[in-house]
């Protein structure tokens, strides 16, 4: 007898559906995509209206010819790749690489693998949606032109292998701005001025504030003295008590941008690490004495509401573990930013009585802490604000102001669940006070403080960017960050990130001749016409039509002012000492290096210690040019071993005017030159060269 045929992209995923579905159906999986544009070919033919061209896979022709095989015998055929538009582009085509008889083929989704939800997927049956197929194929063939037309000119200008990416060019500049921000920031200096005050009841910490309205900046320590030498004199009293409320909103479900977020935060995952373990809570694990399951929903998602399924779900569990009064008085409804794609619910567990310390045993470390997260926060989001009873102090000092202010958490509410360090708030409280009442001065805290440049993009803080600014979208996020670093033009150092030197060669030449590709603005505009052929509101070559003319004009112009250009290896006086040859330059994924030209005869490589032109602050060696195992420059004495003096920056071979530590060149555009002990920055002088 015949049975119904399920096709899949992954095989852990099939393994659970297996279960759900039963015998008389068979499942197979597909894993991943079939059919794709060549790698040795441009694969578009832009003479003939964008039209692209497919091939199979290689290697997927044993699993094609399995498929085939099953799908002739099957009563019929259902696609149930991911529900998303790579995953319905999927589903196409295995049509055509199967050439499925369409009127005997359905498409179902499911936005978590459960069996009520399978189930209903197979109820609600459908057609291929073409908006969402011709949606992914805008953005497939968009980055083919992009990527197949810029490549050879960066092979010819930089080295071979390097490329550039629609996206990911963007987020590139995106890390060389800041870098560049971050180089060329000044820090300027300023004070704050606590008193701790007596009070009949105890103490408490007073911030100085002039006058009731207006906050005067505080900008030296002279300026500090003189008012606390005011203070000194003055006497001190309450002069008005606020008492209040303050509600604490719970947090938003998650999105796949705020899962990235907060594992990067909380747990140090890089964004590949959380979809790797995210997915496999997806797709199902085995667990004790239920079988496979999928524990939580779709994880590519950008839109925070939830099901009235789940929502009942977590309403019934609130209700059970904690109590009614957890429950707000009408459902929370949470709104996504901007147009979202709005395809599927938060990222959610699929069932909230599926508590993570039940099921822990059978979690690995890593899927335990993000399941943990995920639930957590779905049912913090369902629950009652967390109340702080607050209260606000002034207090006089002849004509100044100080304010001081405490709260005290009187109903915990969403905190019960999910109290996350980044969210809990330590209780701050104040002494009895009356209005009127006579204080005085213990002691005076003046703070010296240095404003600081903008923080480096960790991983999470990108993904956040990249949504804010409407670049990439859910599915994409991750594979865009680990694609700039695999490719050497970006390293991660202490959760954060760093152009490398091939990284801002790559930027500062697609800068150069193409600024609208790395424009965020122009990168967000071009997502937005993908979801216009997702709702059905715009064709899809239509995106190819209104781009890529305007495009080739600057292929053409870059193909005259770079085409011709050679980078040829510079021969060095640094003999081989394997084989007695000169050792030449070469240009290596993480920069410069030297090389025998004798290759692959002879094999010799070293780094290259490229003399500073500056004497070792610490010692009498000189300053080289070192890069690190990631391909971040740095300097270092030539002494070493025996000297370790090491700096990010470029020794200026000045002593600091403040403090005698010595001075570095920071900046690549705008130069600075600051202190590399105590907060000395002014403006570089202009080179005389």
């Amino acid at each position: 007898m015949s049975k119904n045929l399920v096709i899949l992209e992954s095989p852990s995923k099939a393994k659970t559906i297996r279960k759900i579905l039963g015998s008389t159906y068979k499942i197979e999986a597909c894993i991943g995509h079939v059919r794709d544009l060549p790698k040795s070919q441009f694969g578009v033919d832009v003479e003939q209206d964008y039209e692209p061209k497919y091939i199979t896979i290689r290697g997927k022709g044993d699993i094609l010819a399995n498929l085939r095989k099953q799908a002739k015998s099957a009563k019929k055929v259902y696609l149930a790749t991911d529900p998303d538009r790579e995953g319905e582009a999927i589903s196409w085509h295995l049509v055509h690489a199967l050439k499925l008889d369409e009127k005997n083929t359905e498409r179902i989704t499911f936005n978590e693998i459960t069996k009520s939800a399978v189930k209903k997927a197979m109820k609600e049956a459908r057609q291929i949606d073409m908006d969402l197929v011709d949606a992914q194929q805008a953005r497939r063939v968009l980055d083919r032109i992009v990527g197949y037309r810029i490549s050879p000119l960066l092979w010819r200008k930089v080295k071979k292998g390097t490329s550039a990416g629609r996206v990911q060019s963007v987020v590139l500049k995106l890390v060389c701005d800041r870098e560049e921000e971050i180089e060329q920031f000044i820090p300027e200096e300023y004070w704050t001025l606590e008193v701790n005050l007596g009070t009949k009841g105890g103490k408490l910490t007073a911030r100085y504030n002039a006058g009731d309205n207006n906050k005067v900046e505080l900008k030296t320590e002279a300026q500090v003295n003189e008012i606390i030498a005011k203070l000194k004199k003055s006497d001190f009293a309450v002069r008005e008590i606020k008492q209040g409320t303050r509600r604490k909103k719970p947090p938003v479900p998650f999105t796949t941008s705020t899962l990235h977020q907060e594992a990067g935060k909380l747990f140090g995952y890089a964004t590949s690490r959380t979809m790797r373990v995210a997915q496999q809570l997806y797709e199902g694990v085995d667990i004790a004495g239920e079988g496979t399951v999928g524990l939580v929903s779709y994880i590519r998602t950008d839109s925070p509401r939830i099901s009235d399924e789940a929502y009942e779900d977590a309403v019934s569990h609130i209700t059970e573990k904690f109590g009614k009064e957890y429950l707000p008085e009408e459902r929370p409804q949470y709104k996504s930013k901007g147009r979202t794609q709005d395809a599927h619910e938060a990222i959610r567990p699929t069932s909230a009585a599926r508590s993570p310390d039940s099921i822990k045993k059978s979690l690995t470390g890593e899927q335990f802490k993000l399941y943990k997260l995920i639930w957590e926060r779905f049912i913090g989001s369902q629950m009652t604000e967390a109340i702080y009873d607050t209260l606000a102090i002034k207090i006089s000092a002849g004509d100044t102001t100080l304010r001081s202010s405490g709260s005290v958490l009187k109903f915990d509410g969403y905190l019960a669940v999910y109290s996350k360090n980044e969210d809990s708030e330590k209780d701050v409280s104040i002494p009895p006070l009356k209005e009127g009442e006579k204080l005085s001065a213990k002691e005076y805290l003046p703070a010296q403080h240095f404003t600081q440049p903008p923080p480096r993009f960790s991983e999470g803080t990108m993904v956040r960017t990249m949504e804010d600014l409407g670049i990439g979208r859910p599915g994409t996020f991750a594979q865009t960050i680990t694609t700039i670093q695999n490719r050497g033009y970006v390293t991660k150092e202490a959760r954060v990130l760093y152009p490398t030197e091939l990284g801002e060669i790559i930027n500062e030449i697609m800068l150069e001749h193409f600024a609208d590709i790395v424009d965020a603005e122009f990168t967000a505009r071009m997502e937005s016409d993908l979801d216009k052929v997702e709702f059905g509101e715009m064709e899809w070559k239509n995106i190819m039509r209104d781009f890529y003319p305007s495009f080739a004009e600057k292929i053409a112009v870059a193909e005259e002012k770079i085409g011709d250009i050679e980078i040829k290896d510079e021969v060095t006086e640094i003999i081989c000492e394997q084989c007695g040859k000169n050792m030449v330059i070469k240009f290596g994924r993480f920069g410069k290096f030297l090389a025998c030209p004798g290759f692959p005869d002879c094999r010799n490589a070293k780094p290259i210690l490229e003399e500073a032109g500056v004497g070792c602050p610490k010692c009498e060696g000189q300053v080289v040019i070192k890069k690190s195992k990631k391909g971040r420059v740095y300097y270092g004495c030539d002494k070493y071993p025996d000297c370790d003096f090491i700096s990010w920056n470029l020794p200026t071979g000045a002593p600091c005017p403040d403090c005698g530590e010595y001075l570095v060149e920071k900046g690549r555009k705008k130069r600075v030159i600051a202190c590399s002990a105590c907060k000395y920055a002014v403006e570089a002088p202009e080179r005389d060269d």
